[in-house]
């Protein structure tokens, strides 16, 4: 249909068919692209044709086969756009389409955005191989199924059912065909009401939108690549703070159930320091007065023994095999862990005399404190001996010392040594003996004296 408008409304070189062939009902799917290319040649149009082996993408990346579907031919569309310099891409999507997918997106928790179903234009959402956006336009949306059917009847088009269609294996297709028959028998046109309402959630959406942008900024006070954080006092202090902590948190993949976990912290109780959150990729942790977002480096799992730490064969090895992932050092070289860049070097005794020591950098006895090394996390049970000090401190005890909220907590990395299997003194948790905490403080077994004939150097860069 979408084609013979196209044909009747534009002269010829100004538009091409491309046709996917996503190889899902065997001789169906050839029919329909001979059908497809049939039409193109006798019309005079070009015909571009791709075969995809849809249901082995969606089990190489663990999705559905309608989100393989969707992003192989969006990409294929993208990189094809690009090849032959066409200016947009148009799809067929009707109102109909536009109905269904907002009652999925209901059925997923979709906020205001996914109630206003797909839009008329935009851009492909899977471009993919570092291709510029291309343009996406869909003129039939708001033609319902059966007006499209009428038309394609009445000019004597030929066309073919998807047989697939009739089902109810997916999601899409139970809503089609079970729920919408239903509703059909109540209002006839209600395709066409929810498309109206549609078309005013829209306008809601866009001044939901006006008010997100003018008061972003006044909550967040610090943003990066790797994540943010906010200002609790000024997001309270908002009249629809709770829509706004949706908003902010949206980008980074939390969803509405954490949003609302936090929402009741935030809103029946003043102490809302030590909470976490995870989403995938992400972490979110809260103190007394912000909340901090930031690339999920860690297992939110809190425990850890000596044997699931596996030793690499090559430094820098991040271990997810235990509950808690640690990274081995094991000579020079930059190391990232914890969202934290560090820089480990080894001095000589005619270097380390003269060695400035700014902050953030920490000097270790090579000979007391020799690779391989262990950076991780803090643990419940961690402790040091202080510089200059004889008995133990809890790093807990020390953490208080320096009034660090739970975010520096979370943040604060430990040098440890690999721990044996097995510790011969009872009681003497190994494990747990931290020699620096990164940024901070040295135990005294590695602190440098006149023996000391070669240094570690552990800094933290800047940035």
């Amino acid at each position: 249909c979408m084609a013979e408008l196209f044909r009747h409304a534009l002269s010829y070189p100004d538009f091409a068919v491309a046709h996917c062939n996503f190889r899902l009902r065997g001789k169906e799917s050839d029919s329909d692209e001979a059908l497809v290319r049939s039409w193109a040649e006798k019309n005079g149009v070009p015909f571009h044709f791709r075969h995809f082996d849809t249901a082995a993408y969606a089990a190489a990346e663990g999705v559905s086969i309608e989100m393989a579907a969707r992003e192989l031919r969006y990409r294929w569309f993208s990189e094809l756009a690009a090849e032959k310099g066409y200016c947009c891409v148009a799809v067929a999507h009707n109102a109909n389409d536009n109905a269904e997918t907002l009652f999925l997106n209901l059925l997923r928790g979709t906020g205001i955005k996914g109630m206003t179903g797909m839009e008329e234009s935009g851009f492909i959402p899977f471009t993919g191989n570092g291709l510029p956006p291309v343009p996406l336009i869909r003129p039939l949306l708001h033609f319902t199924r059966r007006q499209i059917e009428g038309y394609v009847m009445s000019r004597g088009i030929c066309y073919h059912d998807d047989s697939t269609n009739a089902g109810t294996e997916y999601k899409r297709n139970k809503i089609r065909n079970q729920v919408f028959p239903v509703f059909s028998a109540i209002n006839p046109s209600f395709v066409k009401t929810i498309g109206h309402a549609m078309e005013y959630l829209s306008e809601v959406c866009d001044v939901a939108d006006d008010y997100y942008e003018e008061h972003r900024g006044e909550v967040i006070y610090a943003e990066d690549a790797d994540g943010c954080r906010m200002d609790i006092r000024k997001l309270r202090s908002l009249k629809h703070w709770r829509y706004m902590l949706y908003r902010l948190l949206e980008p980074y993949g939390f969803n509405s159930q954490t949003v609302r976990s936090l929402s009741r912290v935030l809103a029946e109780s003043d102490t809302v320091g030590g909470k976490r959150f995870f989403s995938d990729g992400y972490e979110l942790f809260t103190s007394s007065d912000r909340i901090a977002v930031r690339k999920a480096v860690l297992s939110p799992v809190r425990q850890f023994t000596p044997q699931q730490v596996p030793v690499r064969p090559f430094p820098g090895t991040i271990s997810l095999s235990g509950a808690e992932p640690v990274m081995i050092v094991r000579g020079k070289g930059n190391y990232f862990f914890n969202g934290i860049s560090f820089s480990v070097d080894v001095r000589s005794r005619s270097d380390f005399k003269t060695l400035r020591q700014p902050q953030g950098v920490l000097i270790l006895d090579k000979d007391k404190a020799d690779f391989p090394l262990m950076l991780r996390r803090w643990l419940p049970g961690d402790w040091i001996v202080p510089f200059g000090m004889r008995g133990r401190k809890k790093i807990s005890d020390l953490f208080t010392d320096l009034r660090y909220g739970q975010i520096e907590k979370e943040q604060a990395v430990m040098l440890v040594k690999p721990p044996p299997a097995s510790s011969s003194v009872a009681g003497d948790e190994p494990e747990h003996h931290v020699i620096a905490v990164a940024g901070v403080r040295i135990d005294d077994s590695v602190k440098v004296t006149g023996r000391t004939e070669n240094v570690i150097v552990l800094s933290i860069n800047a940035g």
